[in-house]
């Protein structure tokens, strides 16, 4: 048991470690998930600092971090340095190897939403479907 305990300890710090540096390209909206008609968590300025700890298969939302807000940003929003120049996350994540996610509505929003003036909303955003 002490070595399970040891062993998850290491995963989710070396998860935390995985996370890529990148900023934002413009004024964004962050979401509380994968799609605009999620609740906006906050507004990222242009040239925003954040943590990219994945994308979605097809690169169009990213889970990523500003400060202390987590949440998803629309990916051709989001872009990093790679061998001198600027790209964009949509073009290079699969070559850089930022890590393919999946959202999960109830771990997401049970780790860094509650309390969150929309958290009492909860079930009506959990069999949301995004397009």
């Amino acid at each position: 048991m002490r070595i399970a305990g040891w062993a998850l300890a290491f995963a989710c710090i070396a998860g935390a470690a995985q996370a890529s540096p990148g900023f934002t390209t413009a004024d964004v909206n962050m979401r509380a998930g994968p799609d605009t008609q999620y609740p906006r968590v906050t507004v990222l300025p242009e040239g925003a600092p954040v943590e990219i700890f994945g994308c979605l298969s097809n690169q169009s939302w990213c889970d990523v971090a500003w400060g202390p807000n987590r949440g998803w940003v629309y990916g051709e929003y989001l872009a990093f340095d790679y061998r001198g120049a600027r790209v964009l996350v949509p073009e290079y994540a699969p070559v850089v190897g930022i890590p393919v996610i999946g959202f999960n509505f109830g771990n997401y929003w049970g780790n860094y939403y509650r309390g969150a003036p929309w958290w009492n909303q909860r079930a009506r955003w959990q069999g949301y479907a995004p397009r």
